[in-house]
């Protein structure tokens, strides 16, 4: 990994995996998380797992259709806004 490469970088790159897996990050983005996996073995690993754990999820899951319930909750979930203070 180069100096370029450092672990805020891996931090946003881990953060932000399932977002450039779905194709929801802007086009600036996107190509800023595949740069950096292009070039850090241990993200791009992480990035191979998450890929393989969504396929296998889908797959599975492909004929069952979550609970409005279940739905609402995670709607519901991410849709809050968390603030957290530092001291």
């Amino acid at each position: 990994m180069n100096a370029e490469l450092n672990e805020t970088d891996c931090s946003e790159a881990l953060h932000r995996v399932f977002e450039y897996l779905d194709g929801e990050l802007e086009p600036a983005e996107r190509a800023k998380i595949a740069a950096h996996l292009a070039h850090c073995a241990a993200c791009l690993q992480q990035y191979d797992l998450d890929t393989m754990v969504k396929a296998l999820v889908k797959r599975s899951c492909a004929q069952e259709a979550a609970p409005a319930h279940l739905r609402g909750m995670i709607v519901q979930q991410i849709t809050s806004i968390e603030v957290r203070y530092l001291d």
